[in-house]
C-alpha cells in the first residue's frame, strides 16, 4: 500500500483487487434475471464462509436495481428497519405505513409489490433466521406459495453455513423444502485463476510463491485477497502474514467452525487436528480419542463438507482401506499449524511457532502439492477418472492414477516438490503391483510421468 500526501491528507492509492474468474456463474445469475421477468425464481446461492458469494451476486447484477439484505444478529423489529429502508433506497418505493416489526410483514410486502414490478433481491446469511426467529421460514412458504405464480421476483438467499443450509432446503420436513427454483455452490479459485492474480501483483513470482498461496488460502477468493491486496506476494510475505501478532488467519479456523459445529465442536476439532497429523483411518483416531466417531465423520463429510473420503482408485469395498482428509487447503494448514500449536502462540511465541513451520512446510506441502496438479487435471478435464492408489498394506502407493476412458489410456504420475526426487524406475514397478491387484486398464495405453513445482 503506498500514501500519497497532499497537505494535511493523507489518500490511500493501494489498488484492490479486482474480479477474477467467476464467468459461468455469471451468465447463470444473468440468465435466472431474465427468467425471473416471466416466472418467479428462488435460487440458493452457497459455499464456505470467504467464498465469495455476496461478491458474485453483486458483479452480475451490477448494472441492475438489486436490493441487498443481510441477516444479522438483530432483533427482528430493528432487522425490518433496516430491510425497509434499503427497498426505499434502492427501488425508491413508499415505505409501509404503520410500524413493521415482524419479517412475514416485510417479505409479504415485497411479493406484493412483485406483482406489479420487476424486484431483484438478495438476502444474505439466510440461515441466520434460525437465531431470530425460526418460523420466519414458515411465514415464508405460505407468502411464496401464495404469490409466486404471479410474481416478477428473482429472490436470491446466501449462507455459509452448509449443515443449517442443507436442512433448510432439504429437509423434508422443513417449510422451504422443495420450494427453490435454483441452487448455485460456488467453489474455491481453481490454479489457473490463482496463476493469473499473482501474475497481476507479482509478474515475478516463483513456483515456491504459488504453492504458499494455494496452501496458505486454498484458493479462498478473501484469503487470497487480503494477501494480495497488502502485498504478500511472496512465501515469505505470505507466512510473515500469516503469523503475526492479531493475525486475522490465526483465528480464523475458529470463527468460521466453532458456530457451525455447535455445543460438539471440540469433538470435531480434535478430528480435524488428528487428519491434519496423519492419523486419517477411523480406527487410528477412535484409538486416539477413545470414542466412536462413524456419526461425526459422515456429519464432516456430508453435513459440513469438510473432510473426503479418500479410497484407492478402482476399490470396491466402501468401507476398506479408508483414509480421510481434510478438503480445505486453509483448514488443512490451519489444523496442522495453528490449531495444534495453539499452547505456543498463547505463550506469545509467534516466531518460534513459524520457525517449526519453516521448518515442517517442505514436508507439509508435498501432500498439497499432490492435491495442486488434481486440481489442474480436473480443471482442465483431461482425464475420466483421476486418483490415488496404494497396495493394502500401504507399502505402494501412486500419488495420482489418470484414466482416459475414451482413449483407453492411463497415465501413472509421481509427485515430489523436487524434480531429482523423481525415480521414474520406482513409479514403473509400482505400477506392476497395481495392475497385479487390479483388473482395471490392462489393456491401455500406458505412460509414467513426473510432477514437480517446475510443472506448476
Amino acid at each position: 500500500m503506498r500514501n500519497s500526501r497532499y497537505g494535511n491528507t493523507f489518500y490511500d492509492t493501494r489498488i484492490v483487487m479486482k474480479f477474477y474468474d467467476r464467468t459461468l456463474e455469471i451468465v447463470k445469475l444473468r440468465k435466472i434475471e431474465e427468467q425471473s421477468k416471466s416466472s418467479a425464481q428462488f435460487t440458493i446461492v452457497s459455499g464456505r464462509r470467504r467464498i465469495g458469494k455476496t461478491c458474485l451476486v453483486k458483479e452480475a447484477y451490477k448494472d441492475l436495481p438489486l436490493v441487498y439484505f443481510f441477516v444479522a444478529r438483530k432483533a427482528e423489529p430493528e432487522l425490518c428497519s433496516t430491510f425497509i429502508d434499503a427497498l426505499k433506497e434502492t427501488l425508491d418505493i413508499p415505505i409501509p405505513e404503520g410500524s413493521v416489526t415482524n419479517f412475514a410483514a416485510v417479505f409479504k410486502y415485497v411479493m406484493e409489490l412483485a406483482q406489479k414490478q420487476h424486484i431483484t433481491i438478495m438476502i444474505d446469511e439466510f440461515q441466520e433466521f434460525y437465531n431470530i426467529n425460526s418460523s420466519i421460514y414458515s411465514d415464508m412458504q405460505n407468502i411464496w406459495d401464495q404469490y409466486k405464480a404471479t410474481a416478477s421476483i428473482n429472490l436470491i438467499v446466501c449462507g455459509s453455513a452448509n449443515s443449517l443450509l442443507n436442512r433448510i432446503f432439504r429437509d423434508a420436513k422443513e417449510p422451504l423444502y422443495g420450494r427453490h427454483t435454483d441452487q448455485m455452490h460456488i467453489g474455491v479459485f481453481p490454479p489457473s485463476v490463482l496463476k493469473e492474480i499473482l501474475n497481476d501483483y507479482n509478474p515475478t513470482y516463483t513456483s515456491e510463491d504459488l504453492l504458499a498461496l494455494y496452501a496458505f488460502t486454498g484458493g479462498v477468493a478473501k484469503y487470497v485477497e487480503m494477501m494480495m491486496d497488502k502485498g504478500n506476494t511472496t512465501y515469505q510475505k505470505m507466512l510473515d502474514c500469516i503469523f503475526m501478532p492479531d493475525s486475522y488467519f490465526l483465528g480464523e479456523g475458529t470463527n468460521m467452525l466453532i458456530e457451525e459445529f455447535g455445543k460438539e465442536y471440540s469433538t470435531y476439532f480434535s478430528i480435524l487436528s488428528l487428519i491434519a497429523q496423519g492419523y486419517n483411518t477411523r480406527g487410528e483416531m477412535e484409538d486416539m480419542l477413545n470414542c466412536g466417531l462413524g456419526g461425526y465423520l459422515k456429519k464432516l463429510m456430508t453435513d459440513y463438507q469438510l473432510i473426503n473420503k479418500m479410497q484407492p482408485l478402482y476399490e470396491k469395498a466402501a468401507n476398506k482401506n479408508v483414509h480421510y482428509e481434510i478438503g480445505d487447503c486453509f483448514l488443512r494448514f490451519w489444523f496442522r499449524f495453528v490449531n495444534k500449536y495453539a499452547h505456543i502462540i498463547e505463550a506469545g511465541s509467534i516466531d518460534r511457532l513459524k520457525t517449526i513451520v519453516e521448518r515442517d512446510y517442505p514436508t507439509f506441502s508435498g501432500k498439497t502439492l499432490e492435491q495442486y496438479f488434481l486440481a489442474s487435471f480436473k480443471e482442465a478435464g483431461t482425464y475420466t477418472r483421476l486418483g490415488y492408489w496404494h497396495d493394502r498394506k500401504g507399502n505402494n502407493e501412486i500419488d495420482i492414477v489418470a484414466e482416459d476412458e475414451f482413449e483407453q489410456k492411463v497415465v501413472f504420475y509421481e509427485v515430489k516438490r523436487q524434480a531429482k526426487n523423481i525415480d521414474i524406475a520406482i513409479l514403473r514397478a509400482k505400477a506392476d503391483i497395481f495392475f497385479q491387484n487390479t483388473k482395471q486398464c490392462k489393456n491401455y495405453e500406458t505412460s509414467f510421468a513426473g510432477l514437480s513445482m517446475e510443472d506448476m
